[in-house]
């Protein structure tokens, strides 16, 4: 879990939508909440009912865009927050499991086997999807125009980018909750961006990262007694903060010692 999102993130960086993955990991908790009211919560429920509410949000976001003068980011903030709203509105008119603590703000050492088994393949799909679409996709990226010229299908890759990193955030929820599930996504390549050469780097980079900080955000929280959703979140935090101050390429402290001197008159 920790690799793949770690590993998606070089792609969501790249593209710049750090923000609309933050304005999706609020979609998610309306599909856990409508989930809860037709079928209760189980994991099978939970997931897909966050996995469809993303989903829909983000197609209706893209829609509205292209029929109409809103844009897409102002279509996508009207409806993750009508959708958030909408979700707490049904939350209180429900029993609500404890279980569902979970599913909010996360709690990885809770997992079932059908959790784990759920999350590994998820997780699986993910990455060989990324790793088949690899070359287009950064083409996709850097040069949408150029990729375009050469035949490769840019809004189909773009399609298939944006529910990818739906599907890893629907992963993440069980570890970090829905709201902190978005870290996961944009961290790790956050703080390799201070290090990258090449694009490459940047995703196995960002993947090595998020599975490391993940373990050790593990073992952290059982020995001082932490939430683990918040002790990964924090650590990928810290990262970022390092990587931007000690970076060897673009960090701030290499950046600034290496600044001339101002002349005086």
């Amino acid at each position: 879990m920790g690799f793949t999102n770690g590993f998606l993130s070089g792609f969501v960086v790249t593209r710049r939508s750090a923000l609309m993955v933050g304005s999706l990991s609020h979609t998610l908790l309306p599909g856990i909440a409508v989930a809860i009211l037709i079928a209760g919560l189980t994991t099978v429920t939970a997931f897909l009912g966050a996995l469809i509410s993303a989903l829909l949000v983000g197609l209706v976001a893209v829609f509205i865009a292209r029929t109409s003068r809103i844009d897409s980011h102002s279509a996508l903030a009207v409806l993750y927050t009508a959708a958030f709203a909408g979700g707490l509105l049904i939350l209180d008119h429900v029993p609500t499991p404890m279980e569902l603590e979970h599913w909010l703000f996360g709690n990885i050492l809770a997992l079932s086997n059908a959790d784990l088994v759920m999350s590994l393949g998820a997780s699986t799909l993910i990455l060989v999807l990324l790793i088949s679409f690899g070359r287009p996709l950064l083409l996709f990226l850097f040069e949408p125009t150029i990729a375009q010229s050469q035949g490769v299908p840019v809004r189909s890759l773009g399609y298939l980018l944006t529910g990818l990193v739906i599907l890893g955030l629907v992963v993440s929820i069980q570890a970090v909750g829905c709201i902190l599930s978005v870290a996961m996504l944009v961290a790790p390549a956050a703080a390799m961006l201070q290090f990258a050469r090449s694009p490459q780097l940047l995703v196995w980079g960002g993947g090595i990262l998020g599975a490391v900080v993940s373990v050790l955000a593990v073992f952290v929280s059982y020995w001082l007694d932490l939430r683990v959703g918040a002790a990964i979140v924090l650590m990928l935090g810290g990262a970022v903060l390092i990587a931007y101050l000690f970076g060897f390429r673009h960090g701030a402290l290499r950046l600034l010692l290496q600044r001339p001197p101002a002349k005086h008159s």
